[in-house]
């Protein structure tokens, strides 16, 4: 009887598994959108070239395992050009869900990008890749809908450098800092939790200046000869890396000294400031360090090394640059494909589930991946460097990693010479 029984089982399971085989679709349809021109393609072209080496990657190994149909499947990308423009983005977000039927949602970089596809998905309950959309608003309690690939939320980003001035400014003397943003929802949610970090510490430190400018700002020598009255003790720009490239080329035009200068793309994007600042602009500008430069622990996926030996390989004319937002891209691809290993279904809500699973498990080149509840990235956090000139290369700088304390290589050069 048991012999039957099992004979039977045995039976059912392969009905079972080939209902499951035959009901699989050809093709996993990721789909997305990308920048190839505008203001925000200099962070878009390395997040859209990261997923799309994952892609390349995961197909020559003959596609991504999917446990929903036990099987590996082929992935296409179905892949648009928005042009930098939040109005060709949401028209081309809905024709990925609604024409092409895309199974799986993926925004474009940055948050002015992703906005579009937030709304969007969340009345098409699609449930959104959010790949850098660190936007505050992005994530709420009600729309489960998203989560936050591969950097942290915007409330995250700017603690390290506001418990740096915290902490150790006043022994450096830093007692008034001006505080000068872009008005979107990448630059301006990290301007309003910096202000709140500075505000609930209690710390005898006073911002001066306290500025908002609008991110298609490119002339700033008046910004900054308005910052440099107030007589700042450091300078805090909250910018995309088009608006640190005209402020940071700007100040030396200027020819003003702050003691203590820090930027986002400085760090970000170094290859492309190093191109548009040159190296002696960027000495001693204080930034995030990305995990480009870093080697973070991996069980899944490549580590830096390998996934920059990749990346050149893949991309050997230089055209994109290497940096953050090139692991990025990476970083979502490898998400995804252990999302669909997690998934019993395509289902959206399903896909959500798998998502969050991962959360404080996954550990790939970027970081601990870690959600909290409303899908904003908590995980994956950039310390606080200072860029100094390579002894060995003039024409390059490196990252001295500064604050926290733990993961310190140097001390800080305060001030500025």
């Amino acid at each position: 009887m048991l012999k039957v029984t099992g004979a039977i089982l045995a039976a059912g399971l392969a009905i079972a598994t080939q209902a499951m085989a035959a009901d699989a679709p050809a093709e996993i349809k990721v789909g997305t959108l990308y920048a190839s021109s505008g203001r925000y393609a200099s962070i878009s072209m390395p997040v859209y070239n990261g997923l799309k080496l994952w892609a390349d990657q995961k197909n020559a190994e003959g596609g991504v395992y999917v446990k929903a149909f036990d099987k590996k499947i082929p992935l296409k990308l179905v892949s648009y050009d928005d042009q930098s423009n939040t109005a060709t983005a949401a028209t081309l977000y809905n024709q990925l869900v609604t024409q092409d039927k895309v199974d799986l949602l993926v925004a474009d970089s940055g948050s002015v990008l992703t906005a579009p596809a937030v709304t969007i998905a969340r009345d098409r309950k699609m449930f959104l890749f959010d790949q850098t959309g660190t936007g505050a608003s992005f994530f709420a309690k009600d729309n489960p809908y998203i989560a936050l690939m591969a950097d942290p939320a915007s409330t995250v980003w700017p603690k390290p450098v506001a418990d740096f001035l915290i902490h150790d400014g006043p022994a450096l003397g830093i007692k008034k800092i001006a505080l000068l943003y872009s008005t979107n929802e990448f630059t301006g949610t990290q301007a309003n939790a910096f202000r709140q970090f500075i505000k609930d510490s209690g710390a005898p430190i006073e911002i001066v200046y306290d500025q908002g400018v609008p991110t298609e700002t490119t002339n700033y020598t008046v910004i900054i000869n308005n910052i440099a009255n107030t007589e700042p003790d450091a300078v805090i720009h909250f910018g995309y890396a088009p608006n640190d490239i005209a402020f940071l080329r700007n100040v030396q035009d200027v020819g003003t000294k702050f003691n203590m200068l820090f930027c986002i793309y400085a760090g970000l994007e170094t290859e492309l400031l190093e191109k548009n600042v040159g190296a002696k602009g960027l000495e001693h500008v204080f930034t995030y360090v990305p995990p480009s430069e870093a080697e973070y622990p991996v069980n899944f996926g490549m580590n830096m090394k390998e996934y920059r030996a990749a990346w050149n390989k893949a991309y050997p004319d230089g055209k994109v640059e290497f940096g953050f937002n090139a692991v990025a891209g990476y970083t979502t691809g490898l998400i995804v494909e252990k999302t669909l290993a997690v998934a019993t279904s395509l289902d959206q809500l399903e896909l959500r589930r798998a998502n969050f699973s991962l959360s404080g498990e996954l550990k790939t080149l970027d970081g601990t991946y870690a959600l909290d509840e409303t899908g904003g990235q908590i995980g994956e956090l950039t310390p606080l460097g200072q860029l100094e000139l390579n002894e060995h290369d003039s024409d390059h700088v490196k990252f001295v990693s500064i604050y926290p304390h733990e993961t310190a290589t140097g001390k800080p050069v305060y001030p500025r010479p």
